[in-house]
């Protein structure tokens, strides 16, 4: 008696199936969101849609709807995402500098760099979306304030870092943190004008809050 041909996959050869559309999934959910994060940094998260993203790389509006289901979904992914760049360029590399006064340093040089190169095509995700929604309750306002408030207690970790060990005075931590951010949001806007100067001035502010005891 001959053999019979299988016409279904074993368990293996299911799990790499399974496993490459899985891949495939991933890397096509992350060509979506880079595109959806330079739109949002150009024109908004409200600009980011189905529609518009199928267009500009090229795919079906129903794929991509396949994997994010909601508009609100895909904003919320794509912040997510913008996060997850925000720290690798930023917040990642300046943990290999010690605390206090130089990864508050390492920090703002990092920074500037995001938003000099800059990362997303529009500079600071966060500055570029957060005044449209900071009066829009929800998913999307709140994904964008934690990004922020991570941000924050980023910088203020630093600075009560270098106050605790002697580095600098004694200052207030709060303040400090909030000017840093306005000097680093005004330095953004400059940069998209093409005032290089701008970066100057972060340091000289920066500096100007690190007095030695």
């Amino acid at each position: 008696m001959g053999t019979q041909s299988r016409s279904y996959p074993t368990r293996e050869e299911q799990a790499s199936i399974t496993d490459k559309r899985l891949l495939r999934g991933a890397r096509t959910r992350e060509t979506v969101l880079r595109r959806a994060v330079d739109v949002a940094s150009l024109e908004g998260l409200e600009d980011v849609s189905f529609g518009r993203l199928a267009t500009d790389i090229g795919m079906s509006k129903a794929g991509i709807q396949t994997l994010f289901r909601t508009k609100e979904s895909l904003q919320l992914a794509t912040i997510d995402f913008a996060r997850d760049m925000f720290i690798e360029a930023v917040a990642g590399p300046a943990r290999n500098s010690p605390h206090g006064v130089r990864r508050l340093r390492s920090l703002i040089d990092h920074w500037i760099v995001y938003a000099e190169t800059p990362l997303f095509q529009g500079g600071c995700f966060r500055v570029a979306n957060i005044s449209y929604f900071d009066s829009k309750e929800g998913p999307v306002r709140d994904a964008l304030f934690q990004h922020q408030r991570e941000w924050y207690e980023t910088i203020g970790r630093e600075f009560r870092h270098a106050v605790d060990s002697g580095e600098i005075a004694e200052i207030d931590v709060d303040l400090a943190v909030f000017q840093v951010d306005a000097v680093l949001c005004a330095a953004n806007t400059a940069l998209r004008l093409g005032d290089h100067s701008a970066v100057d001035k972060v340091h000289r502010t920066l500096d100007g809050l690190l007095r030695t005891p």
